[in-house]
């Protein structure tokens, strides 16, 4: 493991004038403590903020949060001066690919080549977990090692490895890649948990799967999703589904799957108060990826009363479901959509009715809770991971400010840091 760098650094030009020290550390160090201090603290969505708050960090956890006045912050210890910043915690986004050709070859990329690219996709728009819900595993897995070894700055991932599809269900976008068909009930279970053995941390299926512009998705047969829910949830595992339209909903409803990948807006049909009812009876969380519907619309020349229509069912879906308290998680589709920047997302979200809560919700608690680690991050609270993002802004006055990231932390480890190019 290589010793940690602590380099201090003048942050100049922030609008309350921050001076403040920078800790970059590329490697665990267990005497490592730091400061956030002066910020408006979030501790969670629902908490009421604290005003010119105080951050204290050791050894990667929060060992102490409250009002500046109050926290004690020990001698040598680094202070960050966050003076007119927002402080909440670090986000989650739980759609992502490792799949652009630039990613390729993981396990020999250069260190610096492959941060890189992390920060651009991920860590500079405040994201510490990721839920990558299709790409070559072994692939990702090795990213995921380099970042844990130390080796490489960046994020928690967790990945379910190539989708299944149904028999001749490969999505016409993928091609000439065919996704792996689940065939029969007994194979799927072996399939599934075969994944699961290699490293997989959720499982991904199309519930009806675009096959051609021309024809109708191609439907899960109902028993070869159930055989993969039962496999995945024996061994602990959540599954993902792609729905393409309602029929697809209906499978994820009636299989027991757990976390919708998209809404459905396919057939221009809104979700009825039914389908609502019974999507949140069963406890399903929903990724919406509403940006994902203008980007694919926008490069394929779509006009732009077409787009219009087809967002407006995206947003209603959304707010039809978050407005009746289904659980939502943020999620883009980044890897797959090249346009990394998520601002739009939150936008459009806020469009669907959704306040800054609701978000900050999203992105940090829900998700955490979700993949049954809600003890140890999504909240600022003393001894939870300091998984943290430093904003420019305030969300709570506009909800562009959740892209304004100034820091992100992982761990209590600098993972992004606006001032470093």
């Amino acid at each position: 493991m290589r010793k940690i760098i602590i380099v201090v650094c003048v942050l100049l030009g922030w609008t309350s004038g921050l001076l403040a020290s920078s800790v970059r550390g590329q490697a665990q160090d267990e005497s490592r403590n730091i400061a956030l201090v002066g910020a408006k603290i979030y501790p969670s969505p629902t908490d009421k903020p604290i005003i010119a708050g105080t951050v204290l960090v050791r050894n990667g956890k929060i060992v102490a949060v409250g009002n500046q006045r109050k926290v004690r912050i020990p001698k040598n210890t680094k202070t960050l001066d966050c003076s007119g910043l927002t402080l909440v915690a670090g986000f989650w986004n739980n759609h992502v690919h490792f799949t652009e050709p630039k990613w390729e070859n993981a396990d020999s990329l250069p260190a610096s080549q492959l941060a890189q690219q992390i920060k651009e996709m991920l860590t500079r728009y405040g994201f510490t977990s990721v839920l990558d819900t299709g790409s070559f595993l072994q692939n990702t897995l090795a990213i995921r090692r380099r970042i844990e070894s130390g080796e490489v700055t960046g994020l928690s991932i967790r990945t379910t490895g190539m989708p299944f599809v149904p028999p001749n269900g490969t999505p016409f976008y993928v091609a000439p890649i065919k996704l792996p068909e689940l065939s029969t009930p007994e194979e799927t279970t072996k399939q599934v948990r075969e994944r699961i053995a290699s490293g997989a941390d959720a499982i991904k299926l199309f519930a009806a799967s675009p096959v051609s512009l021309d024809r109708p998705p191609v439907v899960m047969p109902l028993p070869l999703a159930k055989a993969a829910v039962a496999a995945a949830h024996t061994l602990g595992k959540l599954v993902v589904a792609h729905p393409t339209n309602n029929a697809g909903v209906n499978v994820v409803l009636e299989s027991g799957i757990d976390i919708l990948a998209h809404t459905t807006p396919d057939g221009l049909e809104p979700w009825s108060d039914e389908l609502v009812k019974k999507l949140r009876s069963a406890g399903v969380a929903l990724a919406p990826t509403l940006k994902l519907w203008t980007w694919e619309l926008e490069r394929k020349g779509a006009s732009s009363a077409v787009t219009e229509r087809f967002i407006n069912t995206a947003v209603g879906q959304l707010r039809a479901y978050s407005q009746a308290g289904g659980k939502i998680l943020f999620g883009t589709d980044v890897g797959y959509m090249s346009d990394y920047d998520p601002t739009d997302e939150y936008l459009l979200m806020a469009k669907a009715g959704m306040d800054f809560r609701q978000i900050l919700a999203a992105l940090t608690t829900a998700p955490a809770k979700r993949f049954g680690v809600s003890e140890r991050t999504g909240r600022i609270a003393k001894g939870m991971d300091a998984d943290l993002v430093l904003l420019g802004d305030d969300p709570a006055n506009n909800v562009k400010a959740f892209s304004n990231v100034r820091f992100t932390f992982r761990q209590g480890k600098v993972i992004y840091d606006s001032k470093t190019p």
